[in-house]
């Protein structure tokens, strides 16, 4: 028998969580043309609730284009990554991919190639010697002009969005604020990470994309919402489960998708056919996974300063929402200033490390906070 707890990767439509308001809130954004920034932490879910919203929009309406821009790193790999995304969206065939390039993105040179199963993909290069890319205003005018062209609404979603802070120059989002005010039946969604990042990218009075659209913050699952999801899958597959040792999994996880379906995927590993599950099997489930994570965790600890470590073992035994610049954290845990301690929140809020929510300071890895409990303090 299978087992029921999804983690890592896109999560499908049945092993969704709840989601039921964000997912309809997302819909309606898409349906409505909007422009909207969706944050949060990492592995929380983004792009898979936002694929499962694209993938109920109906094809005789909707085009849309997903953009992953982690890979890119300036304005020229920007613009290629958007050709590409619009481009394969639209076609299927390496003639149809190849005319498609060439009526949208005249300033870009498309070559059509066939991939390891045969299937054809497209890719695109600058003409001229590269080093300015006017092409990048004509990508981003391209999906109104698709809109048009086509009769349909078009949702352009971009991944990991926060990127084009690195690179360089404020010139790709210059762009694309001109891009986008004046597209219609165009619906922009930007996914991003890094909260702060993006928080800065649309709050800042300096920064081009600031009050560009609305912005929808993404949080873990309340644990309501947990107890049927958890209880249903082990008493569908022969084994049981209490509300109370639920809600026990998710007070170690703190209801985040990622880490509570991981950590139930370790449950239901152990806990035996038509066995119940206890507080010592979550114990020895979580034991298990901090052991296989144990080297990772401890090359990560060993890279942190002493200021850092003395940071992060007060976190984790401090209550949710200790003031960490106040005088008695910095007391307690060994630490100079209050400066000193903005430096290390600074640089742990860079590194991913810790992240911000509800005005408090939290370490994002929930099985790092536990391994950081269990091992060091």
């Amino acid at each position: 028998m299978s087992n029921p707890f999804k983690y890592g990767g896109i999560v499908s439509k049945g092993s969704f969580c709840n989601r039921k308001k964000e997912l309809s809130d997302l819909s309606r954004a898409m349906e409505n043309g909007d422009r909207l920034f969706l944050y949060s932490e990492r592995r929380l879910g983004k792009t898979s609730l936002v694929k499962l919203a694209l993938s109920r929009l109906s094809k005789q309406e909707y085009l849309w284009a997903y953009v992953d821009l982690w890979p890119t790193d300036g304005e020229a790999s920007f613009a290629i990554a958007v050709a590409k995304a619009i481009t394969e969206s639209l076609a299927g065939t390496a003639d149809k991919m190849l005319a498609v390039g060439k009526s949208f993105f005249a300033g870009l040179v498309p070559t059509v190639t066939a991939d390891s199963s045969g299937n054809p993909q497209i890719s695109f290069s600058l003409r001229g010697d590269g080093k300015s890319v006017p092409e990048l205003q004509e990508v981003l005018k391209a999906p109104g002009k698709i809109a048009e062209h086509r009769n349909r609404k078009v949702v352009m979603v971009f991944d990991e969005f926060q990127r084009i802070l690195e690179y360089g120059s404020d010139k790709t989002e210059r762009t694309l604020r001109s891009a986008i005010q004046d597209q219609e039946n165009v619906s922009f969604i930007f996914l991003g990470s890094r909260k702060h990042l993006i928080q800065k990218m649309f709050l800042d009075q300096n920064r081009p994309l600031y009050r560009a659209g609305g912005h929808y913050p993404l949080g873990p699952i309340e644990t309501e919402a947990w107890l049927p999801f958890v209880q249903s899958r082990f008493t569908k597959t022969g084994k049981k489960i209490t509300p109370s040792v639920i809600k026990e999994i998710c007070e170690k996880t703190g209801g985040h998708p990622f880490y509570t379906q991981h950590l139930c995927h370790a449950v239901w590993e152990i806990c035996e056919q038509g066995s119940e599950v206890s507080g010592e099997t979550v114990e020895k489930a979580i034991n298990l996974l901090l052991e296989r994570e144990s080297y990772a965790y401890t090359a990560l600890w060993e890279s942190f300063a002493v200021n850092q470590r003395r940071f992060l073992s007060g976190l984790v035994q401090e209550s949710t929402g200790v003031e960490v610049f106040g005088a008695l954290f910095i007391r307690k845990n060994n630490l100079s200033s209050g400066s000193s301690v903005q430096r290390v929140v600074e640089n742990l809020l860079d590194r991913d490390i810790i992240d911000r929510g509800e005005g408090a300071y939290f370490i994002a890895d929930r099985f790092f906070h536990l391994w950081v409990q269990n091992r060091v303090c």
